[in-house]
């Protein structure tokens, strides 16, 4: 083994350029692999974090639908008969989730369950001196909110704690602020579904990069809603709930709508087309990816080629002294592993000089306040399947020329000569 690592060695150093040229291939192909990787996965963290870190992995609510009972189904004549209605009407189905506070302590012991926090979702009006904007208050629980759904990172004016310490205060979305010509301490007239009018003061301003979102969304306590619409302590409209694993979502949200007889509906299901957007993404990164690295191996097979046409005489003389077409096969299957391999190394350096230039490069806009500069994920899964790929790849694109100068005839070469 150790004299045929020196002849492979050997080999490998005659044609050295055509080896560097080689390996540069790789080391750009693994570079360009690895920081197309991670930018667009940070990129995907990035968007996924705008719409998942805000939204329940799990939401428990009462759905507005039809009575199951209509008012034919109570004349006895009708019973034994198939019956078809039209313009059905809803029922009288209630806002306010019954029992929710045993709801909630379940949903805390749950071993499954992250987090599980009540909120109240109601339509209002903000009255403006010309006009009514219509937009939606969320009651929240804020220590739980900035900590299952992070709702500091989006607040670019005031402190979300204030909410908790000023009675009769709320944060506003920053397209609806900027429509109502409102700052912090600024109070707003708002009119509840009741018709009663309230006064309360902007603490404040979140932007959450939905522009849509930004323009009707605020937030206020769960005591400040509730006095909104003139309800008890017990009532909240949602129940949100956190998952330790986000994956179980669509099967628990089948086992508490069963064990708690609510309507409940999980991530998956509520932001399906988000999700797809994101995998496409992922499978336009991998399928680049993967190409950048069969392209090299093209490089690698060809330039190997080429050698065993110029080194015929030398394959043919190691066979008459005594070497194998195995030992032939390994000698050349050495020298394209030792390519992949030293590219490949360098590759990941490169790779990841890129992600941290990009990761350095500044990124401002006014839809994501919170971030400065552009993503870039650093999984280590990005390197180790890089280093991988790059050894699977050089080893199938020297295993055909490596075949072929195993079977060389040393006779007829030297015959020829």
């Amino acid at each position: 083994m150790k004299l045929i690592i020196s002849i492979a060695k050997a080999l490998l150093l005659a044609r050295w350029k055509q080896t560097l040229i080689a390996a540069i291939g790789v080391t750009f192909s693994i570079a360009m692999f690895i920081s197309l990787l991670s930018f667009m996965s940070g990129l995907n963290v990035l968007l996924d974090g705008l719409m998942l870190n805000r939204t329940a992995h799990v939401r428990l609510f009462n759905d507005t639908k039809a009575s199951k009972n209509q008012p034919i189904s109570r004349v006895d004549s009708f019973k034994k008969t198939y019956n078809f209605i039209q313009s059905v009407k809803t029922g009288n189905t209630r806002e306010g989730i019954y029992n929710s506070n045993a709801i909630i302590e379940t949903l805390k012991k749950d071993k499954n369950v992250l987090g599980a926090v009540p909120k109240i979702t109601t339509p209002v009006f903000f009255n403006d001196a010309s006009k009514e904007i219509t937009g939606v208050v969320n009651g929240i629980e804020i220590e739980s909110e900035v900590k299952l759904f992070h709702l500091g990172e989006y607040i670019i004016k005031g402190n979300p704690f204030d909410l908790e310490r000023q009675s009769n205060s709320i944060i506003l979305g920053s397209g609806l602020a900027e429509d109502l010509l409102v700052e912090i301490g600024d109070i707003v007239q708002i009119s509840a579904i009741s018709g009663e009018r309230f006064s309360l003061k902007v603490v404040g301003i979140y932007q959450s990069g939905v522009a849509a979102f930004d323009k009707t969304q605020s937030y206020a306590s769960i005591a400040t809603v509730q006095k909104l619409l003139e309800k008890p302590n017990s009532y909240y409209t949602d129940i949100q709930i956190k998952l330790k694993d986000i994956n179980t979502a669509p099967i628990l949200a089948k086992q508490f709508s069963t064990v708690f007889s609510i309507d409940a509906e999980d991530i998956f299901t509520a932001n399906a087309q988000f999700s797809t957007g994101s995998g496409i993404r992922d499978i336009i990164s991998w399928a680049v990816g993967v190409v950048l690295l069969i392209v090299a191996g093209f490089g690698i097979y060809n330039i190997l080629n080429m050698m065993i046409y110029e080194k015929m005489e030398s394959i043919a003389i190691l066979k008459a002294t005594g070497f194998t077409g195995k030992d032939v096969k390994r000698i050349f299957l050495m020298i394209a592993l030792s390519i992949g391999l030293f590219g490949g190394l360098l590759g990941l350096l490169f790779g990841f000089g890129i992600s941290a230039a990009i990761d350095a490069v500044p990124f401002k806009t006014t839809a994501l306040p919170s971030v400065e500069t552009y993503p870039v994920d650093y999984n280590i899964k990005f390197y180790i399947i890089g280093i991988v790929f790059s050894l699977i790849t050089t080893y199938l694109a020297g295993w055909l020329p490596s075949r072929k100068a195993s079977k060389v005839d040393p006779v007829i070469i030297i015959r020829g000569k």
